[in-house]
């Protein structure tokens, strides 16, 4: 192999070992300035894309340990995301890429969570909310009783003719 391409794989293979996910995407039929968008989307993500040579994602796949089923996967044009953090966000941009793309894009699968998943559970994924939103979702839920309670005992002290307490 020319050095160029030694680099090029010994890129691919650190960023697939390094990285907490790699969604998988065929991108044939897409023009770069919707690649563009995605990679924009992507970096608010913390997440990268790199269109790829299947044997290069092959060779990477086997140094990463995935099972040899992912190797269907490695066929037509292919795009890997990887990157750190939260995987339902990047899952969010990729799928809004691939309804964007009107059928020319899809998802082929993911290493998610240390296992081979296919476009369905991508899909899943990126409907599952966020990290914050399910904070702001407890908070709510954490803040509710004492909110009711509040107004319970605001709507007594009214009733009774004396001064509603300070909450």
């Amino acid at each position: 192999m020319r050095a160029e391409k030694i680099a090029i794989l010994d890129e691919v293979v650190a960023r697939v070992k390094d990285s907490d996910y790699c969604f998988i995407v065929n991108h044939g039929g897409v023009t770069v300035a919707e690649m563009a968008k995605l990679r924009a989307e992507l970096r608010k993500c913390e997440s990268r894309l790199l269109v790829v040579k299947n044997t290069f994602l092959a060779l990477a796949a086997k140094e990463k340990g995935w099972s040899d089923e992912v190797n269907a996967m490695f066929a037509g044009n292919t795009a890997i995301v990887t990157g750190h953090g939260e995987p339902t966000a990047v899952a969010k941009a990729v799928m809004e890429f691939v309804k964007a793309s009107n059928g020319k894009a899809s998802v082929k699968g993911a290493d998610y969570d240390g296992k081979i998943v296919d476009a369905a559970m991508v899909e899943a994924l990126s409907k599952v909310p966020g990290k914050n939103e399910l904070r702001a979702t407890l908070l709510m839920l954490l803040k509710e009783p004492a909110t009711r309670l509040a107004r319970v005992l605001s709507e007594k002290a009214k009733k009774e003719g004396g001064e509603a307490p300070a909450a």
